[in-house]
C-alpha cells in the first residue's frame, strides 16, 4: 500500500467518453505512489484544488484532498500528460528518498550465480558493477554525488535509477533477459475489471 502519491495529471472533467455527458463526469487525477511507484487513479474530494506534480496523502485517516483511490492504474492507460510527466516525477521521488536509493547502491548483491542486482540496471555492466563493488568495500557510499565521485564510469545514477523504474512499469514493452526481473516496484495489477483505454481517446479537460 502506498500512503503517498505525486499526481501526474488531474482532469477537472474526468475521462472523455462519447457515450457520457459532460455532466456525468466527475474529476479523475492519475497518480503515481512515492513508496513502490504504483501508478494508481485517485477521486478527488469536491472542490479542492490539485496540481500537477502535488504531493498528496491517499493513505488511512483523514485526507486533505483525496475522496478515494479507485485502483491500480496499468501505464498503458495513462494519458498523454501522464506520460509525459513521469520521468520528471520519478526523478522527483528518487531525490526525495535519496537514502532509500543509495542504500540500494551499497546493499546489492547476486541475484544469482550469472547476474547481479547491479546489472538490472539499464547500462551497466560488468566493468560498471565491479567499479561500485571496490568503492563500497572502501566504505558506504553517502549520497549520488559521492557515488558519481568514487565511481567515474558511473557519471549519472539518477537516470539510471529513473529509467530502471519506468521500464518496470512500462507494461506495453515485452520484458526479456535483465528487463523482466523487478527491483523498485511490484507486479503491475491484471487487466481484469480494468476498463482498456486507448491513448487516443485521452482528451483533457482542464478549468481555464
Amino acid at each position: 500500500m502506498e500512503d503517498n502519491a505525486v499526481i501526474l495529471d488531474y482532469l477537472p472533467l474526468g475521462y472523455v467518453k462519447e457515450d457520457m455527458s459532460t455532466f456525468k463526469r466527475k474529476p479523475i487525477a492519475q497518480a503515481i505512489g512515492t513508496e513502490n511507484f504504483t501508478l494508481l487513479e485517485l477521486t478527488p474530494k469536491d472542490k479542492v484544488d490539485i496540481e500537477i506534480h502535488e504531493d498528496v496523502y491517499i493513505g488511512a485517516g483523514k485526507r486533505d484532498k483525496i475522496n478515494r483511490v479507485k485502483g491500480k492504474l496499468d501505464f498503458q492507460n495513462l494519458t498523454a500528460t501522464s506520460r509525459v510527466e513521469l520521468d520528471h516525477v520519478i526523478e522527483e521521488i528518487i531525490l526525495a528518498h535519496e537514502d532509500k536509493f543509495v542504500e540500494f547502491f551499497n546493499e546489492a548483491d547476486s541475484l544469482n550465480t550469472r547476474l547481479h542486482k547491479l546489472e538490472l540496471l539499464p547500462g551497466i555492466g560488468k566493468k560498471h558493477m565491479w567499479g561500485i563493488l571496490d568503492a563500497r568495500k572502501e566504505k558506504p557510499f553517502e549520497s549520488f554525488e559521492d557515488i558519481k565521485k568514487r565511481v567515474p564510469l558511473l557519471s549519472d545514477p539518477i537516470n539510471i535509477l529513473v529509467k530502471k523504474v519506468k521500464q518496470e512499469l512500462d507494461t506495453t514493452k515485452e520484458k526479456r533477459g535483465k528487463s523482466k526481473y523487478r527491483v523498485f516496484t511490484h507486479f503491475p495489477p491484471k487487466n481484469k475489471g480494468n476498463r482498456p483505454r486507448r491513448r487516443g481517446n485521452y482528451q483533457r479537460n482542464r478549468r481555464d
